[in-house]
């Protein structure tokens, strides 16, 4: 193909179109940042300065992670380069009830830091600073004006509309209700946000999630003291204009999952009301219950006319904590007490309290009741400690060659040495056979990273490349065109985004992919700061060998793994994706106009 000049080509690779199509051997030409050539012959290569050979490797569209908590990092540090160099080109944030558009700085801090584990000693000041904005329209304006890394698209978040509309001292008093002026005024901002383009609404039912700061310390979020009534007027508002309903069950017992599936029906009378949930796992504690969730869900998407899809990780879930700074404690009394408190001593002198203790072995000791976390200190592995001699063992064993309760012990060490004792434990998605059987889930949605948050608990920006992994390894796991499918266009076209394709005319976000580097890196754990949050180190991965470009916009966004150093600075590379909408590569100059 002569007499056509591109600003990239990449040829000689395997490229899958994101449909759920088998892979071509094609040569991919971009020219401004548009997919302009998918062809079977070699494209002329003069005139073009970035010629990438791909031989041996698989060409895709841009990863999409779907449930993010970016809200602030995106603020202070627009590449998002921990999810970019893992080939993610699009992300999702306004997650789990919490956005940072409409109330003030103050009560957006206090939704989000303890329940996403990012300190509030930097996230207030952030807020404090930077946000000009308390309405959608300048949020998105804001977002239009920032130099992104990757394409961004988000929900709107039901706590911070029930803060800004009823205060957050009435959004969190249990007793409280929205007069029907609140009401009115609370769908008209969820209009104003699908109007702007956003996906939807996001909510919260599960009462682990708590307020930070000194004013509701310890308050369950907003959304969670909202009735089914007033969830109803605002899935009515979404179900009209054919927009998503993002939310949690009660983790711990799942029970009002069921809710959740009924909102989502017709019964062939309404429009259905498409909804994504919280999150479909093989829980240690719970094992097989993922088999009956999954299967109820399809019974009711067929039947009575549901769209609901649960999000779902293709790998382990494995958690880290600092001594007792871990969100499953949330899930039982004894450690709701602890996490109340902020300072060290405080902390202390209550794990020194004998008849603490024994409300905590209580708690521990409790059978047959519902948890996530399956409370089994013999299934806690130290990874650091000043005394080196307890690394690579469990509390368990100490407690045992101690003679003392595994608890008693767990709370001894983590006196001892407060954060500098660091463990790890692996709650769910310990079985491959399983992973795969989730993997392969029609009522499920490829992820659930929570990428941004929980910073020294877990890190699952790569969980792309696991997918992706399972099915090189073993083929049998699905076709590769369908892994490819799962991560990008099944996940954009449900969504309804312009995103998770390669078509002639689209926008060129791609990934490229080495299947020789989908080894047993992806499973190690890294360490590094956080740009721009003042040497904050959170927990990562990295990939280099697996994914040698990333292109968003149709320019070089990741290079072997290392995030190009334009990325987030100069002009940005990816952009707000509108719901709906078709979307192309955004010029400096329209975004200097935005701004």
């Amino acid at each position: 193909m002569s007499g056509a000049s591109y600003d990239t080509i990449v040829k000689n690779g395997l490229c899958f179109d994101g449909t759920g199509k088998p892979g071509e051997h094609v040569s991919v030409g971009i020219r401004d940042g548009i997919l302009v050539a998918w062809s079977r012959d070699a494209l002329d290569e003069s005139g073009c300065a970035n010629v990438i050979d791909a031989k041996g490797k698989w060409v895709m569209p841009g990863f999409l992670d779907i449930h993010t908590h970016y809200d602030a990092e995106v603020i202070a540090s627009p590449s998002l380069g921990e999810s970019v160099r893992h080939g993610v080109t699009t992300v999702t944030f306004g997650s789990c009830s919490i956005s940072a558009v409409l109330a003030d700085a103050e009560d957006c801090s206090d939704l989000f830091t303890r329940v996403e584990s990012v300190p509030r000693s930097h996230v207030l000041p952030l807020l404090r600073e930077k946000k000009t904005w308390s309405s959608p329209a300048e949020y998105v304006r804001f977002l239009r004006s920032h130099p992104l890394g990757p394409n961004v698209n988000m929900f709107l978040g039901h706590s911070d509309l029930r803060a800004r509309v009823m205060g957050l001292e009435r959004a969190v008093d249990k007793e409280a209700r929205p007069t029907e002026k609140e009401m009115n005024e609370m769908e008209k901002h969820l209009e104003d946000a699908l109007d702007e383009g956003f996906l939807g609404l996001s909510t919260m039912t599960n009462p682990w999630d708590k307020l930070d700061g000194d004013r509701f310390r310890s308050a369950q979020l907003p959304s969670t003291y909202a009735t089914w009534k007033e969830y109803g007027r605002l899935h009515d508002v979404l179900r009209r204009r054919g927009r998503i309903l993002q939310s949690a069950p009660n983790i711990t017992t799942k029970i009002n999952a069921f809710f959740f599936m009924f909102a989502s029906a017709s019964f062939m009378l309404k429009k259905t009301l498409k909804t994504t949930l919280i999150t479909l796992a093989d829980a240690k504690s719970t094992p097989g219950l993922n088999r009956i969730i999954a299967g109820f869900t399809r019974f009711v998407n067929w039947a009575f006319g549901a769209d609901l899809r649960w999000q779902t990780l293709p790998m382990p879930f494995e958690v880290y904590a600092d001594g007792v700074d871990l969100v499953v404690f949330e899930e039982f009394a004894a450690g709701r007490a602890l996490l109340h408190l902020v300072e060290e001593v405080e902390r202390n002198a209550l794990m020194q309290d004998p008849e603490y203790r024994r409300r905590f072995r209580k708690d521990y000791e409790r059978r047959g009741t519902a948890r996530v976390w399956h409370r089994n200190y013999h299934d806690a592995w130290i990874t650091a400690c000043p005394d080196a001699s307890l690394v690579g063992r469990t509390f368990g064993d100490i407690a045992d060659e101690r003679h003392a309760h595994p608890v008693d012990t767990f709370l001894d060490l983590v006196v001892e040495f407060g954060k500098k004792i660091r463990w790890k434990t692996l709650i769910a998605n310990h079985r491959t056979s399983e992973i795969v059987r989730m993997a392969n889930e029609k009522a499920a949605l490829i992820g659930f990273a929570d990428s941004g948050a929980h910073i020294r608990n877990m890190a699952f920006y790569s969980f792309p490349l696991h997918l992706l992994k399972l099915v090189h390894d073993d083929p049998t796991v699905m076709p590769l065109e369908k892994a490819v499918w799962r991560l990008t266009g099944e996940i954009a076209d449900w969504l309804g985004v312009d995103a998770g394709h390669l078509r002639v005319g689209d926008r060129a976000d791609l990934v490229i992919v080495d299947p020789q580097g989908l080894d047993a890196r992806l499973s190690i754990y890294h360490e590094a700061s956080m740009e721009n949050f003042d040497g904050l180190v959170r927990m990562v991965n990295r990939s280099e060998g697996a994914v040698p470009f990333v292109l968003i916009g149709g320019k070089l966004a990741a290079k072997d793994g290392v995030v190009q150093p334009e990325l987030g600075h100069e002009h940005g590379f990816g952009q707000f994706l509108p719901a709906g909408e078709k979307v192309g590569p955004v010029s400096p100059s329209a975004r200097a106009k935005a701004a």
